[in-house]
């Protein structure tokens, strides 16, 4: 009978130690409180009363940074919130050496976001968001290396500017529309120019062109009863009558 409880206890006992470790953890172990090794994905014992295990997930982690007000070097104050992208390269250092390395990394970050955008101005902040957040990454990522943490991105979503400063670069973008418009337009008139220069110098040169030019213009007029139109002879068929005149004075003189 003795025999059959005893069994029965260490059954229970060797049951009572096994541990699955998933593909995307591993397992610290601590004996009487002492760091003694990490477990890969498998099936482990460890043993009881004795022996502590504590899976850490070593896939990548997202943590959202809530927005925050920030006050930039230009004295712009402007709300922003970023998105932290980290693994747990060491399980055992992210156990031993940070008492929450998830928020530990998030608060970092943060702290570190803040100190960046300080430093620079809104109009920087705006055209070069991707180089300071890379920036922002790259401090992250030293500060918390020794904590077993490989930070791979840190995204900056939003940022939002004050509603007086959204106006004025509102009114500030319509003048640059304005001004691309104007200058288009502009470019535009001068080749049009150049072209009837060209166009004028070409019929001048072939005799009756002129001519032939505006009695085409004057006939896709549409005739309306209820308006006038005063039409301009060219000063090449003055010319001609002119000269016709005065060869028909000659005949007769």
């Amino acid at each position: 009978m003795w025999y059959g409880i005893i069994i029965f206890i260490l059954v229970v006992f060797g049951l009572g130690g096994l541990r699955v470790i998933n593909q995307y953890e591993k397992g610290v172990v601590l004996t009487l409180g002492k760091y003694t090794g990490t477990y890969a994905p498998g099936l482990k014992w460890i043993l009881i009363g004795i022996q502590r295990m504590i899976k850490v997930d070593i896939r990548i982690t997202t943590v959202d940074i809530p927005r925050q007000e920030v006050i930039t070097k230009d004295n712009v104050t402007i709300g922003i919130n970023a998105v932290v992208y980290f693994r747990v390269e060491k399980a055992e250092d992210a156990v031993l050496k940070i008492e929450n390395y998830t928020y530990a990394t998030a608060q970092y970050a943060l702290a570190t976001l803040r100190d960046i955008i300080g430093g620079v101005e809104l109009d920087t902040l705006l055209t070069e968001r991707e180089k300071i957040a890379i920036e922002v990454k790259k401090m992250v990522d030293a500060a918390t290396a020794p904590w077993g943490i490989d930070v791979t991105a840190i995204k900056m979503q939003d940022i939002e500017l004050p509603a007086a400063m959204k106006r004025a670069m509102a009114a500030q973008a319509e003048t640059e529309r304005e001004k691309r418009a104007i200058i288009i337009k502009a470019e535009g008139e001068v080749k049009a120019a150049e072209n009837l220069q060209k166009a004028a110098e070409i019929l001048s040169g072939v005799p009756g062109g002129l001519t032939l030019r505006t009695l085409g213009t004057i006939e896709k007029l549409q005739p309306d009863p209820s308006k006038t139109v005063i039409f301009a002879l060219p000063i090449e068929i003055l010319e001609g009558l002119k000269s016709l005149t005065e060869a028909r004075k000659k005949e007769k003189e």
